[in-house]
């Protein structure tokens, strides 16, 4: 091919071709790195080869992936819709199908491997909307999370308040520190309530007073709350 590859214009048209099941990885490196040089329309290569020829050739030159038993095809019609969902996902831009016309019933026809493809795409497609929801719900956690941090800094500094010694005053006010406490904690199971999702009374929404306010977690409890800096 030395002379005809001089003709830039005809390798551009065609697609530059390794299909060798016995090929290592050098031949296949050194195969990648001559069609990295010559720039032709594509390369044809197997499914195995589609790592390798991404980190060598990036997306500057389609890759097109050979599957269904080449050379000489393939029964398995669950076989055939994996490789075309594994060179997919690898990145190929073009699947190459091997189909030998038989009269096996169970012989995959274009029509089953159409839909084969079709219901991959919807897989990935689907894979793809759910790690968008993932990423969303990690944003809403982030918040949520920083939310109850300036919380707890808040509660710190009102029990650490003048350097007060809380066992202290459960022994001079049992009473008035019992009180504290089991208000403390209906507030705080109210937090956990919201943090959950639960949804906001109207009374909550409507706080805009410290008297009004859950102070165990009022940036979550009482949105519309605005503390005096």
């Amino acid at each position: 091919m030395g002379d005809f590859l001089k003709n830039n214009d005809i390798i551009r048209l065609t697609d530059y071709t390794l299909l060798d099941k016995e090929e290592n990885e050098h031949e296949m490196r050194k195969f990648l790195t001559k069609a990295k040089r010559y720039n032709p329309a594509a390369v044809c290569l197997f499914v195995k080869d589609i790592r390798l020829a991404k980190e060598i050739l990036g997306s500057n030159i389609p890759i097109a992936a050979v599957v269904g038993g080449f050379p000489k095809g393939d029964e398995d019609c669950d076989e055939i819709r994996k490789e075309i969902s594994n060179a997919i996902t690898l990145g190929a831009d073009e699947i190459d199908i091997v189909l030998e016309p038989r009269d096996d019933e169970d012989f995959p026809n274009q029509i089953e491997l159409e839909r084969g493809i079709e219901e991959q795409n919807k897989v990935l497609e689907q894979q793809k909307a759910d790690f968008e929801a993932i990423m969303e719900s990690n944003k809403k956690l982030n918040v949520l999370i920083n939310t109850f941090k300036k919380d707890l800094q808040d509660l710190d500094k009102r029990f650490t308040k003048k350097n007060r010694d809380i066992g202290k005053l459960a022994i001079e006010r049992t009473k008035s520190i019992e009180r504290i406490i089991n208000k403390g904690s209906a507030n705080a199971q109210r937090c956990v309530e919201l943090a959950s999702g639960a949804e906001h009374t109207e009374e909550e929404l409507k706080a805009t007073l410290k008297s009004q306010i859950n102070p165990e977690c009022p940036a979550l409890a009482n949105p519309n709350y605005v503390p005096y800096q």
